[in-house]
Formats: C-alpha cells, sequence, structure tokens
C-alpha cells in the first residue's frame, strides 16, 4: 500500500475517531455524577479532551511509514 493510499485511509478513520469520540463523550457528560460536582467536570473534561490522542497515535504512526 502507497503512503497517499495510507493516508487517504488514515484520515478516514481520524475523522469517525474524533467523531465517535466526540459523540460518546457528550453522551457521558450528562451524566448525574458529572453534573454535580465542577471538580469532577473539570478532571473528566481534560482527560476526555487530551484522550483521543492515544488511539489516534497508532493511526498516525501507520499512516507516516515510508513505501515499502
Amino acid at each position: 500500500m502507497t503512503i497517499r493510499t495510507r493516508k487517504l485511509f488514515g484520515t478516514i478513520a481520524l475523522l469517525i475517531l474524533v467523531t465517535v469520540w466526540s459523540l460518546v463523550a457528550m453522551a457521558i457528560a450528562q451524566a448525574p455524577l458529572l453534573s454535580g460536582s465542577k471538580l469532577a467536570q473539570g478532571i473528566y473534561y481534560v482527560v476526555i479532551g487530551l484522550g483521543w490522542v492515544v488511539p489516534a497515535m497508532p493511526i498516525i504512526k501507520w499512516m507516516s511509514r515510508p513505501d515499502r
């Protein structure tokens, strides 16, 4: 697979990841446990806001792999 094709598939995968991640994060943010505490909300939004990077790293690494 050429790097150009990997970047196309990787971009699509990243768009799907970010979309699903944000929808799930919004659904969880509506939980009564989070709405009761400002501290819990702050921690939640920091963790969720940075958390999508961990599953995105292997996709980006795969996308930037050189052709063989």
